[in-house]
């Protein structure tokens, strides 16, 4: 699909929508340092500006950097003073060099060359996409574990360090060891920590640029999106590296991932923005001009919506012109044509196969979901990606299963899973419901209203672990009195990975990572505390990880586990005991989990008598054994279905092909 703004942008210079009377001009300079103003031309259209790049004096093969000088727009400015703007659709942003005029916008960065406008880093490079895996070859759907990656990673028990894109890349390539963090175990060369989980999704914390990583706003860990074209500053800037390479490190990242099986999700902040351009080029036409609650000038769309201190989307502003992608004269809204730029380019020049869009209740707009949802998958299909290769899904805590049911987005977090699970990991019922429906809706996502399991994406805790309940699941049990937290967690996983829907597990809880930090609900601490690789040192925390990853192995392979078929063979709540058990699966593919979530131990549970009995325990033909997944181990015949249990313990088993060994 070519986008019209973006064919424009490969032979000129261009502004979209500029408010103000004066006329805009191009700020300039090479690696001399001398900066020089061209004023751009009115197109065809009038709100849009241009300069063809044969026109500006550039010499062929030169880098430069530039910014936008326009009249200011911001509704929070009380004079029309004149201001130097980054480029609002800049693929590359340097803050190396910040706009002579004071403003502290960093530069864009284009490369000239054969009369064509390029992207690229500073020092010229481009992302090589060579080897890139077909998109047939990356996992459908239904048999996704994802792995939701924060970019704040420690070094100590408590300093924060940024993991960069590079960083990342030693995490899936064992030859490649991590520059910010050398004297971690699991990120040397010779390891690769997501190829040993087995994980086969990232969803990386957002990776466009932000203003969110400097002292001052520090802690809010990069959803303070600034230049939405553009991959971060600092997470392609490694310690000691002069010149970023931003695009390029973030591109090899993806590759990387597609190599190994891997797909990438963007992780996109659409409700607001923090810093972006055009609340200096045209404020009004983008954003929402905050008023307090009672103020009769209050804008009807700011509704409850909350920008987190950033600045609200217009998403039901109709305007008539240059339409930027379509490169018609037409009526559209400004922000939302922008956003679908946004995802387009990503979807395009990074070959992301996935997104998660963040606080969509923010963004207060079905209507915007739906369209953006369905230009993204009309741009997968132009790729010749197939539908079960793509997922579109929403952030919001409260889950509003109209999004799924109205076809407004593909799928949603599912934050009920993370309620009710931490309730009956303590042997609790889930508000409302007794203790055997608690489960049955925590591993059936259809008893909570989703329809298929590729609508709900699961998880013990996500990034968002302010508050009480809300603690990595670590800390949860320590707060809630558990001394062994070892066997909760292991059976927490066994939920998470037997269960109906997409399984997500947040970095760290994989081996029973710890807060470093103090997280309070509205602190500033509550998005970035580090994932603290260093901790897989310790032993039990290593058995877990083991033992997580022997179940995401099953999950990613099992077609038992990527159907919807869920049915529960036995619940038993005599003496004390919550056991139930439950069949994942139809035929001769079939996952059973028996799940104890009590006290409860089978008397004498390690003598060669001791059994437990499970009626209705399903047959298999002769031609295949049960292997119990956990321990990794083949079940005589005459075990199946009889043996022991132990206190807050589940175990999993899987038909497989053959004579037991």
């Amino acid at each position: 699909m070519l986008i019209d703004l973006f064919r424009r942008q490969q032979t000129h210079f261009v502004l979209w929508r500029p408010a103000g009377n004066s006329t805009p001009a191009l700020i300039i300079r090479s690696s001399d340092r001398n900066c020089r103003e061209i004023p751009l031309k009115r197109s065809s259209f009038p709100d849009l500006w241009e300069l063809a790049a044969t026109d500006a004096g550039l010499t062929d093969g030169q880098v430069y950097w530039y910014w936008f000088k326009v009249q200011n727009a911001s509704v929070y400015s009380r004079d029309p003073q004149i201001v130097y703007c980054t480029d609002p659709v800049a693929t590359t942003i340097d803050r190396r060099f910040l706009a002579p005029d004071g403003s502290g916008n960093p530069a864009s960065v284009i490369l000239y060359q054969n009369e064509q406008l390029l992207p690229c880093d500073p020092d010229r490079k481009q992302p090589d996409w060579q080897d890139d895996a077909p998109l047939d070859s990356l996992p459908p759907n239904h048999r996704l574990v994802i792995y939701e990656l924060p970019t704040r990673w420690t070094r100590s028990s408590a300093g924060i360090g940024t993991g960069t894109f590079r960083d990342v890349v030693a995490l899936v390539q064992p030859e490649v060891a991590a520059p910010d963090f050398q004297e971690t175990d699991a990120l040397r060369s010779g390891k690769a920590h997501l190829l040993e989980l087995g994980v086969n999704a990232i969803e990386l914390l957002p990776p466009a640029d932000s203003v969110d990583k400097d002292n001052e706003d520090k802690y809010r860990w990069g959803y303070g999106t600034a230049n939405y074209f553009a991959a971060d500053y600092d997470l392609g800037r490694p310690d000691g590296q002069d010149a970023p390479n931003a695009s390029t490190d973030l591109a090899n990242l993806i590759k990387v991932c597609h190599q190994h099986g891997i797909r990438f999700f963007l992780d996109a902040v659409m409700a607001f923005s923090r810093s972006n351009p055009y609340h200096n080029v045209n404020f009004l036409d983008f954003y929402i001009h905050w008023k307090p609650i009672g103020d009769p000038t209050r804008d009807p769309e700011q509704g409850d919506r909350d920008g987190f201190g950033g600045d609200l989307f217009k998403y039901n502003y109709w305007v008539e012109g240059y339409h930027p992608l379509t490169g018609t004269r037409d009526r559209y809204v400004p922000a939302r044509e922008y956003l679908k730029a946004h995802m387009a380019h990503w979807m395009l020049y990074y070959r992301v196969d996935g997104l998660r869009l963040d606080s969509v209740n923010n963004v207060g707009n079905y209507d915007f979901l739906q369209e953006f949802k369905d230009f993204a998958r009309q741009i997968w299909r132009d790729r010749n990606g197939s539908d079960d290769r793509f997922l579109v899904v929403g952030e919001e805590l409260s889950v509003p299963l109209a999004l799924v049911h109205q076809n407004r987005l593909d799928g949603l977090w599912n934050e009920r899973f993370k309620q009710i699970l931490r309730q009956v990991i303590l042997g609790r019922s889930s508000s409302g419901d007794s203790f055997e429906w608690s489960v049955r809706k925590l591993i059936d996502c259809r008893l909570l209203g989703f329809r298929d399991c590729t609508q709900a994406v699961n998880y013990l805790t996500s990034h968002d672990v302010g508050g009480y309940g809300n603690e990595r699941i670590y800390n949860y049990l320590v707060s809630n009195g558990v001394i062994d937290c070892e066997e909760r967690i292991k059976l927490a996983f066994v939920c998470l990975l037997t269960a109906v829907g997409i399984p997500m597990i947040l970095a760290g809880d994989e081996f029973a990572d710890q807060h470093d930090l103090e997280i309070e609900e509205h602190g500033s601490n509550k998005q970035v505390d580090p994932v603290n690789y260093n901790r897989m040192n310790e032993d039990w925390r290593k058995r877990i990880f083991d033992y997580v990853a022997r179940l995401v192995h099953l999950r990613t392979t099992s077609d038992a586990l990527a159907t919807n078929d869920t049915v529960f063979l036995h619940v038993d709540f005599d003496e004390g005991k919550r056991v139930l058990v439950w069949q994942r699966g139809y035929g001769e593919n079939l996952v059973v989990v028996v799940a104890n979530f009590s006290d409860y131990g089978t008397p004498n549970g390690e003598s060669a008598e001791a059994e437990y009995v499970i009626p209705n325990w399903p047959n298999l033909p002769d031609n295949q054994h049960w292997k119990e997944v956990t321990q990794n181990r083949s079940i005589d015949r005459r075990w199946q279905g009889r043996e022991p249990i132990f206190p807050w313990e589940a175990k999993v088993y899987a038909s497989v092909a053959g004579a037991p060994v």
